[in-house]
């Protein structure tokens, strides 16, 4: 009489346990589709829910099964997600999260995870983004992208034929993180002192500054474009940000980044930049608070897990 509950209760508990060991991965999966940790928790939520539900002594390959169910769901939260970033009010920046102790949030590659990469992943429709996230950052075999698209393996492999140059035509010669970090202390040096000509020389002729503020108060509705006009408006707001707080460096998306003080208040701002050889091209700011609640608790999850 007590062995089918009890039976019941050890089925759920290798079912927490199968979620449990594959969720950086399907997390990975969907914080690259979406650009937000908010949103990739809840499609894992319904991937959880998914999962108890379905009769998994039919399931021969439950990471395939997971990764096709999240990268689905993920799929179509971006479509919807599309219209709203349309009526954004401002500037939209993906929501960055703490990756120090996990640099690759779950990828077997730490392809697409910087927050500018990100930003560029958004031109790509969603089924070129999944196909995309899933070959280059996760390598899965064509075979099983084809899968989980509902394409044939040869339409798969175009597909990410076609977004792989869709995204490089765009895309800037990286630097790596010490050449991140070192150009983000320099503009750091320069910003504080309110330094236009110095900013200027960072700076590529068309850099760009975008602040993410989702509408709040005090934050710029549009970019700033050109090397001149953001050297000039960094300069202006010296006296806004840096006297009398200290600056956090933290890791972003497995870059360098900062916490600055503001108004000498208890808010912050998360600011970054992303650099090529020729310098800074795009400065990025995020004072938008539910991303900086977002990322201050995937910081804390860190913290913990270490």
């Amino acid at each position: 009489m007590h062995a089918e509950p009890r039976e019941q209760a050890s089925a759920l508990e290798q079912a927490a346990s199968a979620f449990v060991e594959l969720r950086p991965r399907l997390f990975g999966i969907a914080y690259r589709m979406l650009g937000s940790a908010a949103e990739a928790e809840d499609v894992l939520q319904e991937v959880w829910l998914s999962w108890q539900n379905t009769d998994r002594a039919t399931i021969k390959n439950p990471p395939a099964f997971l990764a096709l169910i999240t990268t689905r769901l993920s799929i179509n939260v971006a479509q919807s997600a599309r219209a709203r970033r349309e009526a954004y009010i401002g500037p939209w920046l993906p929501e960055p999260i703490d990756t120090s102790l996990d640099p690759a949030v779950g990828a077997e590659r730490g392809e697409a995870l910087e927050i500018a990469f990100l930003l560029l992943l958004e031109r790509l429709t969603p089924t070129e983004r999944a196909a995309y996230i899933l070959r280059e950052a996760f390598v899965y075999p064509y075979p099983q992208i084809a899968d989980i698209l509902r394409l044939s393996p040869a339409n798969a492999r175009q597909l990410v034929s076609r977004a792989r140059k869709h995204l490089n035509a765009v895309r800037r010669e990286p630097i790596d993180k010490i050449e991140h970090r070192r150009l983000l202390k320099v503009f750091l040096a320069a910003a504080q002192t309110g330094n236009v000509a110095a900013l200027e020389d960072l700076f590529t002729a068309d850099v760009v500054s975008s602040s993410d503020g989702g509408g709040t108060r005090g934050s710029a509705r549009f970019p700033l474009l050109g090397s001149t006009r953001v050297a000039k408006f960094i300069a202006a707001c010296a006296q806004k940000y840096w006297p009398g707080g200290d600056i956090t460096w933290v890791e972003a998306n497995g870059r360098a980044g900062v916490l600055v003080p503001r108004n000498r208040t208890d808010d912050v701002a998360f600011l970054t930049i992303e650099g090529s050889p020729q310098g800074i091209h795009h400065v990025m700011w995020i004072v938008n608070p539910a991303k900086l609640d977002a990322f201050e608790r995937s910081r804390s999850k860190e913290h913990q897990r270490g």
